[in-house]
């Protein structure tokens, strides 16, 4: 029987800068040491994307939005949707960013390729329990479609749950 190699890290989509992607690995690594599996770019049900979504066994959602720069926070005016599809939203960025142009109402981590620390934490908003249940299984869902592309890079496709 042949064995047939399969690439268990996908390419870059392009949309991220070296420093944005570096900044989301760190951040996963760091969120990985607390007990949180993390996905990059979920489809919300709003439409917009999250740059990363943590899940914990208890459930807990927490959205990552990570800048790479100051003109990339006055560039977003849309962070404050993905309040309504977690229980804490932070945003994580480089050290040579001040921690004074963030929003107070986030939580802020600082990263780097090769890991994270937590500067401030993040407000809690509980989410009801059907808007839960809906980024739980959204987010089970990517991770399965992620993973079947991964084994059958050509079988059935479709995007994310756009």
């Amino acid at each position: 029987m042949e064995s047939i190699a399969v690439n268990l890290v996908p390419p870059p989509d392009g949309r991220q800068s070296q420093t944005a992607l570096a900044v989301a690995r760190g951040t996963a690594r760091w969120l990985g040491s607390l007990g949180f599996s993390c996905i990059s770019e979920l489809p919300l049900p709003s439409g917009r994307r999250a740059d990363l979504v943590a899940l914990n066994a208890r459930g807990d959602l927490w959205i990552i939005e990570i800048k790479s720069s100051v003109e990339d926070l006055r560039a977003d005016h849309k962070w404050h949707e993905y309040r309504a599809h977690c229980d804490r939203l932070f945003f994580a960025f480089p050290q040579d960013l001040p921690c004074e142009i963030f929003p107070a109402e986030t939580g802020l981590i600082v990263a780097d390729a090769y890991g994270a620390h937590l500067h401030c934490e993040a407000p809690e908003h509980r989410l009801a329990a059907p808007t839960r249940k809906l980024m739980t299984v959204r987010f089970g869902m990517a991770a399965a479609l992620r993973i079947n592309r991964l084994i059958d890079p050509q079988g059935y496709a479709f995007d994310d749950l756009a």
